[in-house]
């Protein structure tokens, strides 16, 4: 398969291009200048699984944002060029404090991760002050710094059940999530009312269409769809969760309830099986700001540069070791 093609196996209407003959040409080229000049730089490249094919097909890592910035951390890397949104690159930079860190789109964001702001969680835990903040790695740096805890879409069941059980728990800024952690656990958990919008408006009536159209595909959706959504699925899964149970499924067939991008990986890992999108419409614009040619320019002038201010980083990386600790 070309590079920066969608592989065959991704059916027709997953909102992944089809790369024609010269413009593959022009990819080749591009990315051999971004693989030449993260040599030069000392740099490495992370890709989420969001993000375009043909930069996901030259990763030196390519998985979930705190996978990567984990990963990145063991690396002697000089420099980290981050294809992702705004808070990963600041949790590269947390995890990464002796590292520059580049985000090659400057406005490539998150709309939950803005959906709450470190002051309005300081002002909610003024109403709840004997709550163990729990706050999902999806938050802004200054966020993790007000919270007691990170977690992610895998382990966030994990993550609520170390806290007391006497304790209450305050979920952020996912409510989807934190409802799923709810289902999974006796805990006392309330939660902010953010949301991805890109998970919360896959419906139920949309996937009962595509169930229907694929009686015998299993679905795997993301936490952070709607618990009604979920109630549907075979399968709830992280996007790494989704990557290993499909590697290992016997399954021939799969409804895929997240973000688009995942297909390219889901696919080239399993060849001899199909990968549906649950809902063609699943694409994060910020994910997809982020192109060849913007990493090529940001390896030529290294920025922008993402880093966090000391005296956040220090707080937030504490939430994030107490994660890491469990």
């Amino acid at each position: 398969m070309p590079q920066g093609r969608a592989p065959e196996n991704i059916r027709k209407g997953s909102g992944l291009k089809m790369i024609t003959f010269s413009e593959n040409k022009e990819i080749r080229v591009l990315q051999k200048e971004i693989r030449d000049r993260l040599a030069a730089r000392k740099a490495i490249l992370l890709v989420h699984n969001y993000q375009r094919p043909e930069l996901q097909d030259i990763a030196d890592l390519c998985g979930d944002s705190l996978e990567l910035s984990i990963k990145a951390s063991q690396t002697d890397a000089e420099v980290i060029v981050f294809c992702g949104v705004h808070f990963m690159a600041e949790t590269a930079s947390i995890l990464c404090p002796d590292k520059k860190v580049i985000l090659p789109v400057a406005d490539a964001g998150c709309p939950m991760a803005n959906m709450i702001s470190a002051e309005e969680l300081i002002e909610k835990r003024r109403d709840m002050p004997d709550a163990v903040v729990i706050s999902y790695v999806n938050t802004t740096a200054s966020v993790k710094a007000e919270s007691d805890i990170c977690c992610t879409s895998a382990n966030a069941v994990a993550v609520a059940n170390s806290v007391e059980s006497r304790k209450r728990i305050y979920m952020t800024p996912d409510k989807n999530l934190a409802q799923y952690t709810k289902m999974k656990t006796d805990r006392d958990i309330s939660y902010w009312s953010g949301f991805c919008p890109i998970h919360n408006n896959l419906s139920p009536e949309q996937v009962k269409r595509i169930k229907k159209e694929h009686p015998g595909a299993v679905f795997m959706a993301h936490p952070e769809c709607p618990p009604e959504v979920l109630h549907m699925a075979d399968e709830i899964k992280s996007t790494s969760g989704m990557l290993a149970f499909a590697r290992d499924s016997k399954a021939k067939e799969f409804i895929v309830g997240t973000e688009t991008g995942i297909l390219h990986p889901l696919s080239k890992e399993n060849p001899g099986k199909i990968f549906i999108p649950a809902d063609t419409r699943m694409i994060c614009t910020d994910m997809k700001k982020t192109g060849l040619k913007e990493t090529v320019m940001a390896l030529e002038n290294l920025e922008p540069e993402v880093r966090v201010p000391e005296e956040i980083s220090i707080r937030a990386r504490a939430a994030v070791n107490r994660m890491l600790s469990l």
